[in-house]
């Protein structure tokens, strides 16, 4: 395929995809087991819990399902059923009706700000109930999760959510699959201030749309293709990229099938966005199980490795190329290593990639083989000048986790828990923020308990700088006394900003 003409290779991954994707569509399996933010459930049974929490409320699954035949997914553009006090100014009875329409929720999504005593604190609530940013009045978002973070390029943080509730009082409960926000705030000590998200037109008020829509033009909330959710992104010569995932259902506590992962574009900045269809990698394990290897034709867009790219983190190289991690969907897989070069041409071209084999970069997917091991979730990799490594942020069953490497092919070394799933039992999803120097590491997390994103700052002298070589996990910070959750501060107990 690499010697053919690059417009005709573009034409036929476009087709090949097609081709996979209208199996997805009629190829029905997994169509249950769906829930939503609100507590929603298509199926119309009461309290639908989706991917509820996790195996003792530890590593919980991603971003929450969808809502249903809602009819409020507010593709970009759109106004269709979002209605009722939708962007109305507050919309405080959220927080009231969350409470009980989130059956798999520790607590009420209250905003209440964990106090740690450790190396790692948790500095205010970036979304929800008790945000400086005021979330809910200036966005109508109350419940979020995920806010994956990339350098935009132009003086801004872009930062993207996963499944968005505003107020769950009314039908369809605002919910969209994903919202974004852009931050110019350089000073990262202090929290994380948001300029402005890309909003509905009127008669919506104060309302973030969702900006990315899935391929499948499925109703929102429905079969088969429930929500669209980003996994990573990065800036490319101008144009913003998000790698997302689509989600064909909610599976066990921790896991989720996808239907395929994708690439969408925006040239302004993020304000609309529109996938590029040879991107997507249609995942064969999902809509056509345990197909012979075969019967599987020859072309990288619907290769059956496909499985092991549905989620992404990538990370620009500084050496002409764009890297991208990927991982199957859920969180037990481990994570693989591509590279491209860093040219939007290049980025939305399939077959101009390449992966990593444990020796040399091959142009087949095939060849691509595990750089960290499993089980590894929602992944944020990038280089830290004060370590002088690479660090690898995800979470697992025993909580917040980071690796390090000289290089992104690795080896890795052991890993270093910043939050014990102990001390903060509902934990998953961290990311870094891009613009973190020296040595304090600043990311956002998400907690199922409030299921609303949290800014964090981790004190990188207090962690050990582990050689690659170094294969030893580093001790439970709450094991050994270092890390202790103290108490929650509730909003009204926070001093208001001047």
């Amino acid at each position: 395929m690499r010697a053919v003409n690059r417009s005709w290779t573009a034409a036929l991954s476009a087709a090949a995809v097609t081709v996979g994707l209208s199996v997805a569509m009629t190829t029905p399996v997994g169509a249950e087991g769906h829930g939503g933010p609100c507590g929603q459930s298509g199926s119309g049974s009461s309290g639908s819990s989706g991917s509820l929490g996790s195996s003792g409320s530890l590593g919980s699954s991603g971003s929450l399902g969808s809502s249903g035949n809602s009819g409020s997914g507010g593709s970009s553009g759109s106004t269709e059923g979002l209605i009722g006090s939708l962007g109305s100014g507050s919309l405080g009875s959220a927080t009231g009706s969350l409470v009980n329409s989130l059956p798999w929720i520790i607590g009420s999504p209250d905003g209440a700000l964990p106090v740690l005593r450790g190396r790692t604190k948790a500095i205010e609530m970036v979304t929800g109930p008790g945000s400086p940013n005021e979330s809910i009045e200036k966005y109508s978002v109350s419940g979020t999760d995920l806010g994956i973070m990339w350098d935009g390029g132009q003086g801004q943080v872009l930062m993207a959510f996963g499944d968005t509730v505003g107020d769950c009082d009314v039908p369809g409960t605002q919910w969209r699959s994903n919202v974004l926000f852009r931050s110019s705030d350089t000073t990262l000590s202090d929290g994380m201030r948001i300029d402005n998200s890309p909003l509905a037109p009127p008669p919506a008020v104060n309302f973030s749309r969702q900006v990315i829509d899935g391929l499948l033009e499925a109703p929102p909330g429905s079969f088969p293709e429930y929500t669209v959710i980003p996994t990573a992104g990065v800036a490319v010569d101008g144009v913003q990229y998000v790698r997302f995932m689509s989600v064909r259902s909610w599976d066990e506590p921790g896991e989720w099938t996808t239907n395929y992962s994708a690439i969408a574009r925006s040239d302004d900045n993020g304000e609309t966005w529109n996938p590029v269809l040879p991107t997507a990698r249609v995942n064969l394990d999902s809509i056509i199980p345990e197909i012979p290897a075969d019967l599987v034709p020859d072309i990288p867009e619907i290769s059956p490795y496909n499985s092991d790219w549905q989620m992404s983190a990538f990370v620009p190289g500084g050496d002409g190329f764009i890297y991208e991690f990927g991982t199957p969907s859920g969180r037990s897989g481990s994570a693989r290593l591509a590279r491209v070069p860093a040219t939007p041409e290049a980025i939305e071209d399939p077959s101009t990639y390449e992966y990593w084999t444990g020796a040399d970069w091959s142009p087949d997917i095939a060849d691509a083989v595990p750089v960290i091991k499993a089980p590894v979730s929602e992944l944020s990799v990038q280089w830290n000048d004060y370590l002088g490594k690479y660090i690898a942020m995800y979470t697992d069953i025993g909580g917040l986790k980071i690796r390090m490497a000289d290089q992104l092919e690795g080896p890795w070394s052991a890993t270093e828990t910043l939050i014990s799933a102990v001390t903060l039992p509902a934990l998953y999803g961290g990311f870094m923020h891009p613009w973190a120097t020296g040595s304090d590491l600043y990311f956002v997390l998400t907690t199922w308990d409030r299921y609303n994103v949290i800014y964090m700052r981790t004190d990188l002298s207090k962690v050990d700088n582990m050689s690659p070589a170094d294969q030893v996990d580093r001790p439970d910070p709450a094991e050994t006394g270092e890390q202790k959750l103290l108490r929650f501060d509730m909003p009204e107990d926070l001093p208001e900003e001047e």
